[in-house]
């Protein structure tokens, strides 16, 4: 079942915070925008990547009013213990934002990533300040996920919302948008093709 364009999955859920534990709800993002995203397990091989990668360019999804917030099957308490890991180890030690614990594995399940093997698929979304979700993205195990991309994804939804024109492939900010109108989006066409 596809979920874009659709209210967000409610959810609530205990994570790990900056050595905190604390209870983390959709109506917490409410007003910004928010990068839900599920990866298989902790203590694993590609998920430090991701997770770090995003953790490193918190900043930038701040700057944009957009939060960060990973979710897998494991418990908090794991979260814990893998924030507390160096880096080197294969830890995720200093990160900036919270993991969550979906133990139940309902969240997984109403996201519809929940795989066959009891494990969240690499599952990204961006819901809108309103708790719509703008993208979803599934990968399988085994392939990590662009923050670049995810970036570029946010901007382009952000702009639409903002300006009510339209983004073409690969667009980047600053680029030429269309009008969502057969008659004037030619203006766009004839632009790139001149």
């Amino acid at each position: 079942m596809a979920i874009v364009g659709q209210a967000a999955p409610d959810f609530s859920m205990e994570a790990v915070d900056a050595g905190s534990f604390k209870t983390v709800k959709l109506g917490d993002y409410r007003d910004k925008w928010l990068i839900l995203f599920f990866y298989p397990l902790d203590f694993t091989y590609v998920c430090p990547t991701e997770i770090l990668a995003f953790s490193k360019n918190v900043d930038r999804f701040e700057a944009l009013n957009a939060e960060i917030l990973g979710v897998s099957v494991d418990s908090q308490f794991t979260h814990l213990a893998w924030t507390e890991k160096p880096q080197a180890e294969g830890g995720i030690e200093g990160l900036a934002y919270p993991l969550a614990s979906d133990l139940s594995k309902q969240v997984a399940t109403r996201y519809n990533v929940l795989a066959a093997n009891g494990v969240a698929l690499r599952g990204l979304f961006v819901i809108d300040p309103e708790g719509i979700v703008q993208h979803a993205t599934i990968n399988n195990l085994a392939v990590g996920r662009s923050v670049d991309e995810t970036l570029r994804i946010l901007q382009a939804f952000q702009f639409v919302a903002e300006h009510g024109e339209v983004c073409p492939a690969n667009w980047e900010p600053g680029e030429a948008t269309m009008k969502a109108d057969w008659k004037d989006s030619k203006e766009y066409f004839q632009a790139v093709t001149s």
